[in-house]
């Protein structure tokens, strides 16, 4: 049976349908048997003419069409989503805990309080909202665990501008994609770190850099991409970070308070690149990561109900030991967003993987929670002199990335002294 609205809908119900010649996610072009599959529905002489159906079906008035509205369902759980956005859950916690430790880089020195940790938010976003960008536009991070690399997560987000997470491994022909995929309109990076030399690639793809202004790149590679920001040692063509967080005055100040009545926690604010996969629809292997596009509203929960499998919200004091890299959301989303989410202390031993650095961080800084990849907890557990560590501090860890040998579960357990391990 089909319901009958009107001639005019029937019509169009019955109207031949073109299969499409291309797929239409991944764009790849559809072979003669996959438009076999397409269902094309012809008006002839032995389809079901209006006037049969209409004589079997007989309505008084069109049904009335809802308005549609936004809802939001968190399935069985008793505990509702959070509505918020990023600067507006982290400016929550800085209220009740403005003297709590926020961040400690190790190596670097630097240590943050959450008080401290607002005051060079607000003055990044404001840098940003100074040298051109504005709400909407993308900013790529490339580089290894620094500070800077959590300032600019969110101090992006206070300026609504999206941050995109760039692998710190990726080589010319993979940053070249990932720029020019997402259209990013500045990039931040150190000049080098271990065998990455990120400015050589950014001036290989960009020598234009050579002559041209900071923030005034115009690239035939990258079209998009207008500035560029290093972190430590300046280059001709690039902002130094030291200029963006003296960029900002009292107008931007201003405008950065008054951008906060725009934000939505719908709104994008990251994007995460994926594996390479296959197209969900035609299956053809696509050998590109994809472009993942988050809201406020994405990760601020998945950071809220993360933390509170493990009791983050109830803990007295939760110092998290984060080896994972910041590019991926075990890191960023687990480690950095619960900073702001429940007021977590997050512990970073060394910017690159250091099983050693991690031991004795969790000593020194007695860590309550450690993060980390199968094949890093490997690496920890048969460290020959793990034994010298006072590890009782550590009451639980994640391990996640890949899957999870239950053995080496039950070796972290007894070996590390931890207390339970969530995979």
């Amino acid at each position: 049976m089909f319901p009958v609205y009107s001639e005019h809908r029937f019509a169009a119900f019955l109207e031949a349908v073109d299969p499409p010649s291309r797929c239409v996610t991944c764009n790849e072009p559809v072979s003669q048997e996959e438009e076999e599959t397409f269902i094309v529905v012809y008006e002839s002489e032995s389809a079901l003419s209006l006037n049969s159906i209409s004589a079997c079906i007989h309505v008084d008035s069109p049904p009335i069409m809802p308005t549609l509205t936004t809802s939001y369902a968190h399935g069985t759980s008793s505990v509702s989503l959070l509505h918020a956005t990023i600067p507006e859950i982290l400016l929550s916690t800085v209220e009740r805990m403005p003297d709590r430790e926020a961040v400690a880089f190790l190596k670097d020195g630097v240590r943050k309080t959450f008080a401290e940790f607002q005051k060079d938010v607000d003055q990044a976003a404001a840098g940003l909202l100074a040298i051109g960008l504005k709400k909407g536009d993308r900013l790529g991070m490339w580089g290894p665990n620094v500070y800077e690399w959590v300032l600019f997560q969110f101090a992006t987000a206070k300026a609504g501008i999206i941050l995109v997470s760039v692998n710190p491994a990726y080589q010319v022909r993979e940053v070249e994609y990932a720029l020019k995929k997402v259209r990013c309109n500045a990039i931040v990076c150190p000049t080098k770190f271990v065998t990455q030399k990120y400015c050589e690639m950014i001036q290989e793809l960009c020598p234009e850099l050579n002559s041209c202004a900071p923030g005034a790149l115009k690239s035939k590679r990258l079209p998009d991409l207008h500035s560029v920001i290093v972190l430590d040692s300046r280059q001709p063509g690039m902002f130094h970070f030291d200029d963006i967080m003296q960029a900002g005055d009292s107008r931007h100040t201003q405008e950065l308070q008054d951008l906060q009545k725009k934000l939505s926690f719908d709104d994008p604010i990251n994007i995460q690149f994926t594996s390479k996969s296959k197209c969900v629809l035609c299956y053809r292997h696509n050998w590109n990561s994809q472009g993942a596009t988050l809201s406020h509203h994405n990760i601020i929960n998945d950071a809220y109900y993360v933390g509170r499998r493990f009791g983050y919200h109830w803990k007295p004091h939760v110092k998290i030991l984060l080896p994972v890299p910041l590019y991926h959301c075990f890191g960023s989303v687990g480690g950095g967003m619960c900073l702001a989410v429940h007021g977590t202390s997050l512990v970073f031993p060394s910017p690159g993987y250091n099983s050693k650095a991690n031991l004795a961080a969790l000593e020194s800084e007695r860590c309550t929670i450690v993060y980390g990849t199968p094949t890093m907890y490997v690496d920890m557990v048969n460290q020959p002199d793990i034994h010298k560590y006072d590890l009782s501090s550590v009451e639980a860890g994640i391990m996640a990335g890949s899957p999870c040998p239950p053995d080496l579960i039950k070796k972290v357990i007894s070996v590390m002294g931890v207390k339970g391990i969530t995979k």
